[in-house]
């Protein structure tokens, strides 16, 4: 089964860099024109730039150009500041990479709280309350969530600075204070879909005969829930978890621009606006990439977390 993940990854590889490159070559925007700075080319220096940068070759030709530069880890060079797009992304990727992390941490933790004593107080107040919560969480959007906690915790108490980022090499306490608010931004949507689905698992697990049988024994609730319960109840979100980082990637990209962080998000951003085709491409390319490898190892965990899969198999 492994082998068969491995496999079936190239080929959804090659289909996102082919959906990609071809959606690319239909933006509106023409790469000769904006590489001009204020459109003062004339048509033969335009036609000329095409030519030399291969704006006129056939699609397929292009194309097959573009998967070799990316199978020798060349991302293409912008046309606008003419510098290697590689080098932006190995700028930017790190910061959008700990902002994700961080998220992913904080939604995980949340919803292992919220969502095991949701199930242990199963259908009392603090299971009705939890359910409250977690659907106000999920119809909360993450941008309307980080106005909210910038306007109450940044600017009205300046607990936390409204936007810029730190480099953990200055100080652990001031870098996550940099990423405190946008991580939580970004994780509360996820925190409160994944309490709903550790709720439900949690709960199935507590109604198994090895349950009672424990409880019978006279083990104690802490000890039956998190040697047992829990350990068996996680592996189904295991696979929903890959889902939501790719989630939580897609929306780095709001979240860092509200927040002025130079990451994969806001750099995406400013090439949309430039115009620059090479550094969007390359963007998209790196967040669809990582989504499919997050999700490769999810699966890869799911199957060391499942026994009964790896014997199936």
């Amino acid at each position: 089964m492994l082998l068969r993940r491995l496999l079936l990854f190239v080929p959804l590889v090659l289909g996102v860099i082919l959906f990609v490159f071809v959606v690319m070559r239909f933006a509106p925007t023409d790469p000769a024109l904006a590489a001009f700075e204020g459109g003062s080319a004339t048509s033969e220096q335009l036609e000329a730039f095409r030519e030399a940068n291969g704006l006129n070759d056939p699609l397929p030709v292009r194309y097959v150009a573009f998967v070799g530069d990316l199978v020798q880890g060349d991302f293409g060079t912008s046309l606008i500041t003419r510098q290697p797009v590689l080098d932006t992304i190995r700028t930017a990727l790190p910061l959008t990479v700990q902002l994700t992390a961080l998220g992913i941490v904080i939604a995980l933790t949340v919803a292992t709280l919220l969502g095991v004593t949701a199930a242990v107080f199963r259908d009392r107040w603090p299971d009705q309350l939890i359910r409250l919560v977690s659907l106000v969480g999920v119809a909360a959007p993450p941008f309307w969530v980080a106005l909210l906690l910038i306007q109450w915790l940044a600017v009205g108490r300046g607990l936390f600075p409204t936007g810029g980022y730190v480099n953990p090499s200055e100080g652990l306490g001031p870098w996550l204070n940099s990423l405190a608010l946008p991580a939580f931004s970004l994780a509360l949507p996820v925190a409160a879909q994944m309490t709903r689905i550790i709720r439900t698992s949690v709960v199935e697990e507590l109604d198994k005969d090895y349950v009672r049988t424990a409880r019978g024994l006279g083990l104690p609730p802490l000890v039956v829930i998190g040697r047992n319960v829990l350990r068996n109840a996680l592996v189904n979100p295991l696979t929903v978890l890959g889902l939501r980082i790719g989630y939580m990637l897609g929306g780095a990209v709001v979240i860092e621009t509200m927040f002025a962080l130079p990451g994969m998000g806001q750099n995406m951003i400013q090439a949309v606006g430039d115009g620059d085709i090479a550094k969007v491409q390359g963007f998209v390319l790196t967040i669809a990439i990582g989504f499919l490898v997050v999700n490769l190892v999810v699966d890869v965990l799911y199957l060391i977390a499942n026994p009964r899969l790896r014997t199936a198999s």
